[in-house]
């Protein structure tokens, strides 16, 4: 049985990165493992908390990533492939290389947004940090299939 490790970021290209992992899953008898990467709390990256309200925006935000990666699981399930799910927050890149690592990921399957290079060298990529750190197969899901 085959393991699959899938972040997700909720955006466009999500679609066609579950559909791509579910119809792996499928050929290859595999187990999902949905990962999605919530922005790190403030604090940890040197910010003030901030007012109640901004932590109650936070929290909110938080609290519907959770109840979406729950209902892709969950419709992931129904389509008889054995599925979790996982909301963390972190670093993106370091916390789904850690995750391929604690789940025993034989792929990872992720989604890129077809942004240029300006914006890469800009901005980083997360599918670039993926594939330099992983020491595992990555399978990237283009997002010009929209």
């Amino acid at each position: 049985m085959k393991k699959l490790l899938v972040p997700i970021d909720f955006s466009d290209v999500t679609h066609l990165v579950i559909r791509q992992a579910r119809d792996l899953a499928k050929s290859l008898n595999g187990k999902i493992r949905l990962i999605h990467v919530a922005a790190p709390e403030p604090a940890f990256v040197g910010d003030d908390v901030g007012p109640q309200v901004i932590r109650n925006q936070k929290a909110s935000k938080f609290r519907e990533e959770h109840r979406q990666i729950q209902k892709l699981s969950e419709d992931l399930n129904k389509d008889g492939i054995e599925t979790t799910s996982l909301l963390i927050q972190g670093m993106t890149v370091e916390e789904i290389i850690k995750e391929s690592k604690r789940f025993g990921a034989d792929l990872i399957v992720i989604g890129s947004h077809g942004h240029g290079a300006m914006y890469n060298l800009l901005m980083g990529s997360v599918v670039e940090g993926v594939i330099k750190k992983s020491k595992k197969p990555v399978l990237i899901v283009p997002a010009n299939n929209l």
